[in-house]
């Protein structure tokens, strides 16, 4: 399994550019108008999603320890404006040595902005039932379109995935329908890491869980086969709380 994360910033970006790989489409507003990018000084780049406009969701992974942190927002003619920053909380009970073995840990951080978005934010689920083989979840990222190659991310595309395995409240597994990962199709590469995992709830696509980590196909390294969530309804609780504290608390 390879962590979704960058190891190099692309921080210029034309209005053709792909996100995720297997062709996957531009996301439309209702899975992509609340997806951001983040950019960290180390030269990695995340995707994350906006559920207040001032309060950001992501992969905790994505905004380790050690390293300076940017908010990418798009303005005008897809013109990146970096935004500062005000303050990170990763979940207590993240593990990052866990996650550079590929096993569970709470992967979930929130990040306070320093000004306010101009994005309309993503709903997050209150409850997102119990997940069965073969549920289908949207999947929205910044993330690249060819493994190892920076330029082909900027442009949030969406992808309908399925859940596979043995999916839990510790995590899900997505596939592509028509490949099932066992060959190379839609799913999280680069760059996707703290990606928006959508259900559709009630009519509407509601938040359930963020990106963490993808795998090419038949679990091999790189991208197109498996994209691994960290479902959100065990620390929903933890983000209710620590968005009051941070001053931005999430809608009821």
């Amino acid at each position: 399994m390879r962590i979704a994360i960058a190891l190099a910033c692309a921080c210029t970006f034309a209005s053709s550019l792909n996100a995720m790989v297997g062709g996957a489409p531009p996301a439309g507003e209702d899975a992509g108008g609340a997806v951001v990018m983040l950019t960290g000084s180390h030269g990695t780049f995340c995707s994350g999603v906006a559920l207040t406009r001032a309060l950001v969701l992501t992969a905790a992974h994505c905004v380790l320890p050690g390293a300076g942190y940017k908010l990418i927002e798009f303005e005008g003619a897809r013109q990146p404006v970096l935004k500062d920053l005000a303050a990170i909380a990763r979940h207590p009970d993240f593990d990052v040595n866990a996650v550079l073995r590929h096993r569970v840990t709470a992967d979930v951080a929130l990040v306070k902005l320093a000004a306010q978005l101009k994005l309309v934010p993503a709903p997050l689920a209150r409850d997102s039932g119990s997940v069965t083989p073969g549920d289908r979840f949207v999947v929205a990222g910044y993330g690249v379109a060819v493994r190892g190659d920076g330029k082909t991310g900027g442009t949030v595309r969406a992808a309908t995935l399925v859940a596979t395995g043995q999916p839990g409240t510790l995590q899900i597994r997505l596939a592509d329908p028509a490949t099932k990962g066992e060959h190379a199709g839609l799913g999280a590469c680069t760059g996707d890491s703290g990606a928006p995992v959508y259900r559709p709830i009630g009519g509407a696509l509601a938040v359930i869980g963020v990106v963490s980590w993808s795998t090419g196909p038949a679990l091999g390294d790189g991208c197109g086969g498996l994209t691994g969530v960290t479902p959100l309804a065990r620390y929903r609780a933890w983000m209710v709380e620590q968005a009051a504290k941070m001053g931005s608390p999430l809608p009821p």
